[in-house]
């Protein structure tokens, strides 16, 4: 079995994942929207409002890191924090008009970005490396 960096699995998903993040940074940069401000918009979006742990978990950052993005994304009026009805200590965190305004403009740039990249991947080859990739997440939980 090769085991050289570049037939790494780990490597490889790396390389490819922050060429891929680069890609769509570079693509968001006119709109002022990093990818991990544009992944919290999008999952505020999917599940609606949510806490700031619950964010956190979603989308795999720690407590300080989530909280320097949505302090930004709420300068930039694109979020709002309002108290939790069940927990005091807490906020919920929703989509502003304005964010979800441009959450709009940004889908259509992320799927450009996700067309491009998979260019000449067929429908099954991605589906069949997403099947894959979600099984290796399963067997290291």
């Amino acid at each position: 079995m090769d085991q050289t960096l570049d037939n790494s699995l780990g490597f490889i998903i790396a390389r490819t994942s922050m060429r891929y993040k680069n890609e769509l940074g570079k693509r968001l940069k006119p709109y002022d929207v990093t990818p991990e401000q544009w992944v919290a918009l999008q999952s505020l979006f999917e599940q609606g409002g949510m806490t700031q742990r619950e964010l956190a978990d979603r989308v795999f950052k720690d407590q300080p890191t989530i909280t320097r993005i949505l302090d930004k994304l709420e300068r930039k009026q694109l979020i709002r924090r309002s108290d939790s009805e069940t927990d005091r200590r807490s906020f919920r965190i929703h989509l502003t008009g304005q964010g979800i305004h441009l959450l709009e403009q940004l889908m259509a740039i992320s799927q450009q970005a996700r067309e491009d990249a998979c260019q000449g991947v067929t429908d099954r080859e991605l589906a069949a490396l997403k099947a894959t990739l979600n099984k290796i997440w399963s067997n290291l939980a």
